[in-house]
């Protein structure tokens, strides 16, 4: 593990861990935007041909397989791993890379049980190193910046979100089978539910909800689709409907006594995002230009390491929404409400987080297509 010497200067040496579609087309390239206090030292995957093309690309030597990631991370001399695998793999990964001494910030949703996110939890803690979730909506200005019109008092009493966040999956992508983790509740789910999180700044206590599969080439043998109700404890309420097999949209909106706003993508990382806040009967426009929403959460984490703080994106923030997501699902399958048990956040991102990068031009993946065939 590194430790920082006096008055030393440096910077935080990642391995990448996953070569597929996201790690290629944003998190590889965000290493660029995130040079003051980041380096790509190391790269890990299953697939000797993208190690070798990435590793060209990149101009890094050191890489290996699953297998060899102790020995990978040893030679790079990492002091991070960023974890961009499948959920189902997130823990096995976590634990051992806690084990060798390297902090961990990984892809969200944290795993797939409360159990797994609690081990991930204590492994990191245990070992002295911090655990921080990949959530890259906490460093984005839009998001940040409808928290705090949410705090402001400008829609008075913010009692309602609904969302709306779909896409249609190519046929046999891993988001369509259970045993890496797939379904629409748990890669776009945990957007919504994570945004109701933040907006109303607590955590909800009941949960009810409805999961279709209509087309198995989407979903073998996850949800499809999933449409979720979720009661506050201030009576606030957040619905939203997920799916990977309807046309592509990304949207939320807030509503409270005095007026609304919607955020549309809001939580895409590829497009301009826009607001639309209407009070008094009077409707503003602003755009958000597109801009690196991955190197942030480079940047935001080896400075938590260097300074030796806390990431608000914590391995308890990750827990949260999987406790929320497994209520869901268990809804789903009962037909009945599921009461949610009380959970203390003490920390919630705001603009203090946000930091501005550029855009990046994704470059051409390596045998890691679009999830999406839109």
């Amino acid at each position: 593990m590194f430790r920082k010497a006096p008055n030393e200067s440096r910077k935080i040496r990642y391995a990448v861990v996953g070569a597929g579609n996201i790690a290629q087309v944003a998190v590889l390239p965000a290493f660029e935007n995130a040079a003051e206090n980041s380096e790509l030292v190391a790269l890990v995957s299953g697939d000797p041909d993208k190690l070798a093309a990435l590793g060209e690309r990149y101009g890094v030597a050191e890489r290996g397989g699953y297998d060899e990631l102790e020995d990978v991370l040893k030679r790079s001399q990492a002091d991070a791993v960023y974890i961009a695998l499948p959920n189902t793999m997130h823990r096995e990964y976590t634990e051992r890379a806690a084990a060798a001494g390297v902090h961990v910030l990984c892809e969200k949703p944290m795993a797939m049980t409360e159990e797994d996110c609690e081990a991930m939890i204590r492994a990191t803690k245990d070992r002295g190193v911090k655990l921080m979730i990949a959530y890259r909506l906490h460093f984005e200005e839009a998001n940040l910046k409808a928290i705090e019109i949410a705090r402001s008092g400008k829609l008075g009493q913010v009692r309602a979100f609904t969302s709306l966040f779909t896409q249609v999956v190519r046929p046999d992508d891993i988001r369509t089978r259970s045993d890496e983790g797939g379904g629409a509740l748990f890669d776009l789910g945990v957007y919504c539910v994570n945004a109701a999180r933040y907006l109303f700044r607590e955590e909800p206590s009941e949960a009810l909800a409805l999961s279709l599969r209509l087309d198995e080439k989407r979903a073998k043998d996850v949800d499809e689709t999933t449409s979720a109700i979720l009661r506050f404890p201030s009576g606030a309420v957040a619905q939203f409907t997920v799916s990977q097999g309807l046309s592509s949209v990304s949207s939320f909106r807030i509503a409270g006594t005095e007026g609304d706003l919607r955020v549309e993508p809001a939580f895409d990382y590829t497009a301009d995002i826009k607001h639309y806040l209407t009070v008094g009967g009077k409707t503003e426009e602003k755009t958000y230009k597109k801009r690196d929403q991955f190197a942030p959460e480079l940047v935001y984490f080896s400075q938590c390491i260097l300074e030796d703080k806390e990431p608000e994106p914590s391995g308890l923030e990750g827990f949260a929404d999987v406790r929320v997501m497994l209520a869901i699902q268990n809804s789903a399958a009962s037909g009945r409400a599921e009461a949610i048990p009380p959970f203390e956040r003490d920390q919630r991102p705001g603009m203090g987080q946000n930091i501005k990068k550029p855009p990046i031009d994704p470059p051409e993946p390596v045998k890691a297509p679009s999830p999406s065939e839109q």
